[in-house]
């Protein structure tokens, strides 16, 4: 998720059914960095004004609906966040990717047609896009043209990467400013464990992509470069039948390798596997142990925090903090509308989906690889969106899923219900962070 190293705020605590809204606004059982407060994100002064229309919006329809009434129209809005899938390609084969059934995909964007839809939703409100995805983005032939596009037209960017073509990072690092960021999908601490885990069609080790890093520094230190670890235990499936190489002892070597190799962070989160409907669900229950698996999992994170300094942090997801508590459950009590679904999206070859948790499900699919690529196109993605927020029950769909979104969805739905009025006073100073 996105990732600047900012003091961490309290998060809402939705563990019950449907408590009182001031509990869901004190309570807070884990503290989260800044950029996994996604709240606060949206009460930015740049974008809450947005927010605020979407809450009219959506009593509106609720006040339609109760009079028997046609809906109104959706707001002339894109989200503010995107995941941008620039290919299905993969040069590797991981054990534990998630979205393994996807990759390598005929199907292809039409490259103009790709930059019109950026077009269309900057000028529309989208802040931030996130490249990564089912494939390797940087393996797209016009990956850096992208990129650049994306800087041109005034927005955030961010890289999820494999690591394996750091000459085209390297590219592309003049282009990024301060609130970029890059982040290289590890999971290991020794090459050994890197081969077994990713396994690259073409010779490749955790030493040589580690040793790009201080290149990267040299030609840009203003973004962020990030280390991603997940934490996979024994036990773990991909899908049943398929076990998955178990990493959890080397998480401090991992963490001295990121700090002695110059990145940034090490963010560290649990391993997640993928439901028979689609949905991406953390499953601690497959553990072999499962007391003594997250008692593990805390003892070297502890360790590894020792390993941080000025320049360098480590990272803990929600979702492990989550674990390490033993509540992870409470997060998937959703509200029947997902909000984030108005505010951030995931454009890919395959269509435009609702949420990185459900990417390439076809409940999930609000509508083509061209839906923002020209101006009747934003007005028929709209209406497939305000027809997916009624007909997507998250309470249902995602009953199983460790949700990021969970506080901001029951903030946004109290504020709906009236039970939480907001009005422009509610914004929050402008951090320029808008990666949701």
């Amino acid at each position: 998720m996105s990732h600047q190293e900012q003091p961490v705020r309290e998060m809402q605590d939705q563990s019950q059914k449907n408590p009182p809204k001031e509990d869901r606004a004190t309570q807070s059982p884990a503290k989260v960095e800044a950029r996994h407060n996604f709240t606060a994100k949206l009460r930015q002064s740049a974008i809450f004004p947005q927010v605020l229309d979407y809450i009219e919006y959506r009593k509106a329809v609720r006040a339609a609906e109760s009079r028997g009434d046609e809906a109104p129209p959706y707001p002339d809005m894109a989200p503010f966040s995107i995941n941008l899938d620039l290919t299905t390609a993969c040069n590797y084969r991981c054990d534990h990717c998630i979205d393994w059934d996807i990759l390598n995909s005929p199907i292809k964007y039409k490259h103009e047609q790709l930059e019109e839809s950026l077009r269309q939703m900057a000028s529309r409100g989208l802040r931030s896009v996130i490249l990564i995805g089912g494939g390797e983005p940087t393996i797209y032939p016009g990956f850096v043209d992208i990129v650049k596009l994306i800087k041109q037209l005034g927005m955030q960017v961010s890289v999820v990467t494999n690591g394996s073509r750091n000459d085209r990072i390297l590219e592309i690092m003049p282009l990024l400013e301060e609130g970029d960021w890059v982040r290289l999908s590890l999971d290991s601490g020794k090459d050994e464990t890197f081969e077994i885990m990713h396994r690259p069609v073409k010779e490749q080790s955790l030493t040589d992509i580690c040793a790009w890093i201080p290149r990267l520094r040299e030609a840009n230190p203003k973004p962020l470069i990030g280390f991603s670890y997940i934490i996979v235990w024994a036990g773990a499936e991909r899908e049943p039948g398929v076990v998955i190489h178990e990493n959890i002892e080397e998480i401090v070597l991992a963490t001295r390798l990121a700090r002695d190799s110059q990145f940034n962070y090490i963010s560290l989160k649990p391993f997640l596997s993928r439901r028979p409907d689609g949905s991406e669900v953390m499953a601690p229950e497959d553990a072999a142990d499962l007391e003594r698996t997250i008692r593990r999992i805390r003892e070297l994170v502890d360790e590894a925090k020792t390993l941080e300094n000025e320049d360098f942090k480590v990272v803990e997801s929600i979702n492990l903090k989550l674990l390490e508590q033993g509540n992870w459950e409470a997060f998937t009590n959703q509200p029947k509308v997902c909000h984030m679904q108005a505010f951030r999206q995931v454009l890919s070859p395959m269509g435009l989906y609702n949420c990185p948790a459900h990417r390439g499900v076809d409940k999930a699919l609000i509508g083509g690889q061209d839906a923002y690529a020209d101006q009747a196109k934003v007005g028929a993605t709209q209406g497939d969106t305000a027809s997916i927020l009624d007909r997507f029950d998250a309470s249902k769909e995602c009953s199983e899923v460790t949700c990021l979104y969970h506080s901001v969805n029951w903030y946004i739905e109290e504020a709906i219900r009236g039970d939480r009025p907001l009005d422009q006073d509610d914004s929050l100073p402008d951090r320029m962070d808008y990666f949701l």
